[in-house]
């Protein structure tokens, strides 16, 4: 049944009334004493009365929202709350329950009283709120072995969340992240920020939760890792030094080889005056015998001797046997060491050769 709200005033002092009287309080259990649940769920508590007992009150925020009389109807304030037994039959038991609860208006102490020397009970209700959870950029394209950055924003959370990070399922090391986290109005915001070394393909998920929460809110994006490429820069190092290496042999074999050749080239010294010496010899050699031609004639015949015997000169000068004839033709001038003549050979049909002879 529902009770007129010009009525509640009355149940309340009712309730304090019945929770102000008796002074054994030993016999009225209350759990749990704290109770901390998510913004929209239902808040559960459980009075134990040891004992007879007539009528039990419920007060959240300073109001009186439940009178359950052991026998009877129950008095509720609104829709939002409600008792009931336990059990069927076993009285000793009362469930109460906030249904939708918010931090605004129900946070805070619970209170359940009982008439009599029962006393009353206080227990206190705690509302968390839970926002959003947003990995930025999406998903993710590295080189193998490159450090990547992921940053996580979570949204309008009560009380600040707690934020963790995985990878393929497996939780990430908090050395590897750094959270931060400020207040917005009644709720938080929070930036993390996951930095590792990227070596394969993986799952990256950050999870942000508060205690009220049965699994944490999350969000993920894939990361991609591509092969690295080639270290074109130590090829290039070692294939630059062995050119260079094979270049500087090539060009010492080089000049050794034109040093060679020059030398092959250039004779001694020795060699040389060698060389000269018999040039020189050949050339007086050469001198003497024109020196001897030049004063002694070959064909030449005295005066009184008309025929060089056996042994005849030819027109060079030399011998022959051919049965020809030299004759002299003198002529008398002279000119200083010089004289001048002609050589006449007759064959044996008479003259043959007609040649003059002019020696200085």
């Amino acid at each position: 049944m529902t009770v007129p709200w010009r009525s509640r005033p009355d149940l309340f002092r009712i309730g304090l009334l019945l929770c102000a009287t008796g002074a054994v309080s030993g016999q009225l259990q209350l759990e749990p004493l704290n109770s901390t649940v998510l913004q929209g769920s239902d808040a559960r508590f459980n009075a134990t009365v040891q004992g007879d007992w007539l009528v039990m009150t419920w007060n959240v925020g300073g109001l009186l929202v439940v009178n359950f009389p052991v026998t009877g109807n129950i008095t509720l304030s609104s829709g939002q709350f409600s008792a009931r037994f336990c059990s069927s039959g076993n009285t000793s038991c009362v469930e109460f329950t906030i249904h939708n609860v918010t931090r605004s208006g129900d946070a805070g102490p619970v209170v359940c009283g009982v008439l009599g020397d029962y006393g009353s009970k206080t227990a206190h209700l705690y509302v968390q709120e839970s926002g959003t959870v947003n990995v930025n950029g999406g998903n993710v394209t590295v080189v193998q072995d490159q450090q990547v950055e992921f940053q996580c924003v979570t949204s309008a959370w009560f009380p600040t969340p707690t934020v963790s990070w995985t990878q393929n399922g497996q939780a990430v090391s908090s050395s590897l992240y750094n959270t931060t986290s400020m207040a917005n109005g009644d709720t938080f915001n929070s930036t993390s920020v996951l930095k590792f070394q990227a070596v394969g393909n993986a799952t990256v998920e950050c999870r942000a939760t508060v205690l009220s929460l049965t699994s944490p809110q999350s969000s993920s994006v894939f990361l991609v890792v591509v092969p690295k490429p080639p270290d074109w820069t130590v090829l290039i190092a070692v294939v630059v030094s062995i050119g260079g290496f094979a270049l500087l042999v090539l060009l010492i074999i080089g000049i050794i080889f034109c040093y060679k050749r020059k030398e092959e080239k250039q004779p001694n010294y020795q060699d040389e005056m060698s060389k000269r010496v018999r040039t020189h010899s050949q050339i007086s050699g050469a001198n003497a015998a024109g020196q001897r031609q030049g004063q002694e004639n070959a064909g030449y015949v005295p005066e009184g001797q008309t025929s060089v015997a056996p042994s005849e000169l030819t027109d060079s000068g030399f011998p022959q046997s051919n049965g020809f004839k030299v004759y002299n033709v003198a002529d008398a001038n002279q000119a200083g060491n010089g004289y001048s003549g002609a050589h006449i050979t007759v064959g044996e049909s008479g003259v043959r050769k007609h040649r003059h002879i002019t020696i200085v």
